[in-house]
């Protein structure tokens, strides 16, 4: 996740640690597939859990996060010589 919101934390540390398991079962012998699926599962959990329960300003954060798509994006993906 990139430029996370202040309450998106928890799932990005989540996901961070996800990454850096899948790096060392790459680079080793090591399995922790098992490990990895499960990690996977509570971080879908807690941004499930997490985008259920939002404030009103944290709506308001979602909804002006930069990263989200601009008038233009859909433009330009609607029509193709704009």
């Amino acid at each position: 996740m990139h430029n996370p919101l202040d309450f998106e934390k928890p799932v990005t540390e989540l996901e961070s640690k996800i990454e850096e398991l899948r790096h060392l079962s790459s680079s080793t012998d090591v399995n922790i597939a098992e490990e990895i699926t499960r990690l996977q599962k509570k971080s879908s959990k807690l941004l499930h859990t997490l985008y259920s329960n939002l404030t009103p300003w944290q709506t308001v954060q979602v909804a002006r996060h930069p990263n989200r798509p601009h008038f233009l994006d859909y433009i330009n993906a609607m029509i193709e010589d704009f």
